[in-house]
């Protein structure tokens, strides 16, 4: 440590006049100090002031020059030295250094950039704004084709260095994008495959830009899916395939690439973890058992990539997919049942599946998880069983195989994401408009009793079984007030309607309105979204139409004309909503007190303006709703 001292004080007063031989003995023994103990080391040139004196001796003419990269790179691993390392000017002339052509220099720089940045927003600016970044991807470009060992060992640093420069900062992340950095480190991967550490940084640098949107579609345009399948496939090391695991995660979520993975044979590896971790009970396979097994139902959310595999159902993956459903464990549970869910995206597909019996093996599943079972395989498999109803002729044969009552089970569930695709499947094994993941089509402008599309006959006698349920309806009510769990509430509201539309019975509407589910169709009617107003008008209607006595009280404690008027007077209600509206209020003046509420209101004002409504359908249900109203009053 004396010698440590003597090194500080002579560099500290070193002149212009001072012999190389001089200098290369006391930057010797600093670095002979940092290998014996770097922290102590590196608080005593922090507390010399020497750091600013090794900018001056940062040239590219000096023979000392690699030797003070390397001391900086050596203190810069440790936290409390960067800022100094940044506050005593020492970047830009680093930055400069990396023009030079000695690659000692340019190793031992690199080394001194990228321990600067590691973890330092300060370090980080200070490398972008001496524009360090574009050169060492200049550089990266120059020797991406070279395989001597010297240049492998040069990228390796300037990876790590760009490595550092970016991780977790969107804006240098974009920058390196925005250079084109990515076709340059996947063609490096591809070439440099061999050499693990040079590897290992690529994987690095792609997780961390991996994450950004505009990247993917740059991997996209590459072979990156051809690379890391192919460098997968050669790994035998857990950690090794995890890493690579965590550059495929994110970029599968990109549609293009889910495809090109699929093309590459990434199914085939992620079939084959599966088959030899899943009896395993070894921390690292049950980690590679779920990773993989999760990354497959990623593939399958692509449309094409998805098509692919299902191959007409008739695919090995779809076949052994198939398979995960009765296994016991609950990973490939949950991941068969996802990938069914997935696989269930077109009415082709679900049609072939339900066919196929595999509403059954979905009904076994749920059977087992009743009781105490696994929540996210209980979503799953109820997620899929909705899926495969969406189909008008698979909605009988899921109710004949008894799909309803198997739901109905999970109706205890005090889990909001249960209990939302419990109410989901059940409104769909009813509902004969439902359409695969489109937009929900403008609700039409026919007489409100009709549903407005053909009903499989199985459809209201269902319903009506379901809204004969006290239970269920009572849960529905129940439900229908979850306002922390708004797809729960809305899908209540929407199960709730569709019981009346589709059963258009007495019985229905006197169970509804004995568990107090009136005035949630009612508030229902004023949903911001056009289709969960238009389903609640014509329950409402049909409500008026068949037990108008029964519900009356309810419909009038619930505001219902006021509503309607709100309705009618607001220039914002969608044609369809102003027409429904009409024809309710013209169903509730056979009440008398709802009567007297309509004439008490001057609906005749509001509804005479419609007769010019542009919609033509409109604007004669305003005449014969106005003919209604002149000879009621």
């Amino acid at each position: 440590m004396d010698n440590l001292s003597d090194a500080l004080k002579k560099l500290k007063i070193t002149t212009t006049d001072s012999t190389a031989d001089s200098l290369e003995g006391c930057l010797d023994c600093l670095l002979q100090a940092l290998a014996q103990n770097n922290t102590e080391t590196s608080e005593k040139i922090q507390k010399s002031g020497v750091l600013q004196v090794f900018a001056s001796l940062l040239t590219p003419q000096s023979s000392c020059t690699a030797k003070v990269a390397n001391i900086i790179a050596e203190v810069a691993r440790n936290e409390f030295m960067r800022n100094p390392c940044v506050d005593a000017g020492l970047i830009p002339p680093l930055v400069q250094l990396l023009n030079c052509k000695d690659q000692e220099v340019l190793l031992q720089t690199g080394r001194a950039l990228g321990n600067i940045c590691y973890d330092s927003h300060e370090g980080r600016n200070a490398v972008d704004h001496a524009g360090g970044a574009h050169i060492v991807v200049d550089h990266i470009r120059s020797l991406c084709n070279k395989t001597d060992p010297a240049s492998e060992k040069l990228l390796t640093v300037f990876c790590g260095m760009l490595m550092n420069y970016s991780n977790e900062n969107d804006t240098l992340q974009s920058q390196l994008i925005n250079m084109g950095v990515i076709p340059t480190l996947v063609k490096l991967l591809g070439i440099h495959c061999q050499n693990a550490a040079l590897t290992e940084m690529c994987l690095v640098a792609f997780g961390n830009l991996a994450e950004l949107e505009s990247s993917k579609e740059q991997f996209a345009y590459t072979n990156i899916a051809e690379e890391l399948v192919k460098l997968f496939k050669k790994q035998i090391e857990h950690d090794k395939k995890e890493m690579i695991f965590e550059v495929l995660a994110p970029l599968a979520e990109n549609d293009v690439i889910k495809l090109q993975l699929v093309e590459a044979g990434l199914v085939e590896c992620l079939l084959e973890i599966v088959q030899k971790t899943v009896d395993s009970d070894k921390e690292d396979d049950v980690a590679e058992l779920k990773t993989a097994s999760d990354l497959m139902v990623l593939l399958l959310l692509g449309d094409e990539s998805m098509q692919k595999l299902f191959e007409g159902g008739k695919g090995s993956v779809f076949q052994r997919v198939l398979s995960w459903i009765p296994s016991n464990s609950h990973q490939l549970q949950l991941a068969g049942a996802l990938a069914i869910a997935n696989f269930a995206r077109n009415d082709g597909n679900c049609i072939h599946m339900v066919d196929n019996g595999i509403v059954q093996k979905l009904m076994d599943l749920l059977d087992r998880h009743v009781e105490d079972g696994n929540v996210t395989v209980q979503h799953a498999a109820l997620s899929a069983l909705r899926n495969l109803a969406i189909p008008v002729v698979n909605k009988a044969k899921m109710l004949s195989a008894g799909v309803a009552e198997a739901v109905l089970k999970f109706l205890r569930s005090e889990m909001p994401p249960v209990q939302f695709k419990l109410l989901g499947t059940l409104r769909m094994l009813i509902d004969a408009q439902a359409k695969h993941h489109a937009a929900v089509r403008s609700p039409s402008l026919l007489p409100l009793w009709d549903g407005g599309e053909k009903q499989d006959s199985e459809a209201p006698e269902a319903a009506e079984q379901l809204g004969k349920n006290a239970k269920l309806v009572e849960r529905l009510v129940e439900w229908c007030e979850a306002k922390d769990h708004a797809g729960v509430m809305g899908e209540s509201n929407r199960l709730l309607s569709a019981l009346i539309r589709h059963s258009k019975s007495k019985d229905v509407i006197r169970t509804i309105v004995q568990s107090g589910g009136i005035k949630h169709l009612v508030t229902m009617a004023t949903s911001e979204h056009v289709i969960m107003q238009n389903e609640a008008l014509v329950a409402l209607a049909l409500i008026a139409a068949l037990e108008l006595v029964t519900a009356e009280k309810d419909l009038e404690n619930a505001q219902l004309v006021q509503i309607l008027h709100r309705l009618l007077s607001d220039d914002r209600s969608a044609p369809e909503i102003k027409y429904n509206s009409m024809v309710l209020i013209c169903a509730l003046i056979g009440s008398e007190p709802l009567q007297k509420e309509v004439q008490s209101m001057a609906f005749l004002e509001v509804v005479s303006k419609l007769r010019s409504h542009e919609n033509k359908t409109v604007a004669q249900q305003a005449s014969l709703t106005e003919q209604r109203l002149a000879v009621e009053s």
